[in-house]
């Protein structure tokens, strides 16, 4: 388990480093001319290093990833794809539920708290999601929001192997996730754990298959998903109220 844990961590650093050596050679490129001048995305400062990467990804979504997920969803009755989405995202609430705390929001993680107990027991370990039914809403909070609250900088965007569109904040509040919360790596049977890990991410990818047709129909799908996570990512820090005037990158 810490050896796992331990590749995810160099997996993210390794980005970190990779996009810094990047924005260095990128500043030691003799200035463009009027003709080559193109704009820039001062919170992009990595484009170069972050669209091989997106490029690295596409392929290996429609290589890999795309066809998996579109066996699985062929393969699998909706009612137990949607058992197995519930069951994940239950997984996930003691998670949200910390974040909550940390970041003073107590009533909402009393909810969430209540949210967890009702989906765990009444609704069988997660697979029926018995709280939404009966008024209890789903909250997202993560360590990237938590240190967003605390004042942290987003930093430059970032593209990370497999795991797609990112910052250099959110980049790094994945590794209290993955040390401490994420419940899959608690687990010590390694074929139970890649059992887990792989059954999830196969069903976060079903559930993305139409943004895949959207993404495709865009002139720069690069942009588009950055972009697009941009706003998802403001939206969430501010619980769906972002002020007028953002701070800096």
């Amino acid at each position: 388990m810490i050896q796992f844990r331990k590749v995810l961590c160099c997996l993210v650093l390794a980005a970190l480093s990779l996009g810094t050596a990047c924005a260095t050679l990128d500043s030691q490129k003799p200035p463009r001319s009027e003709a080559d001048e193109v704009v820039i995305d001062e919170g992009d400062p990595w484009h170069g290093f972050n669209r091989a990467m997106f490029k690295f990804n596409d392929r290996f979504d429609d290589w890999i990833m795309a066809p998996v997920a579109r066996g699985y969803r062929r393969v699998t009755p909706t009612p137990l794809r949607r058992g197995v989405g519930n069951f994940f995202r239950n997984l996930f609430e003691p998670t949200t539920i910390v974040n909550g705390l940390l970041q003073g929001k107590i009533l909402r993680a009393m909810s969430d708290t209540g949210r967890f107990l009702i989906n765990s027991t009444v609704g069988v370990f997660g697979l029926f999601d018995v709280a939404t039914k009966v008024g209890v809403e789903r909250n997202v909070e993560d360590f990237g929001q938590t240190l967003a609250v605390w004042g942290v900088r987003t930093g430059p965007y970032l593209v990370l192997p497999f795991l797609g569109p990112s910052n250099v904040r959110d980049a790094f509040g994945l590794l209290p996730y993955w040390y401490y919360t994420d419940p899959r790596l608690a687990v010590d049977s390694l074929g139970t754990r890649a059992v887990l890990i792989g059954l999830d991410v196969i069903d976060q990818r079903v559930q993305l298959l139409g943004a895949t047709k959207l993404l495709d129909m865009q002139l720069d799908p690069y942009v588009f998903s950055r972009e697009s996570y941009r706003q998802k990512r403001t939206d969430l820090i501010y619980d769906g109220s972002p002020p007028l005037e953002l701070p800096p990158f």
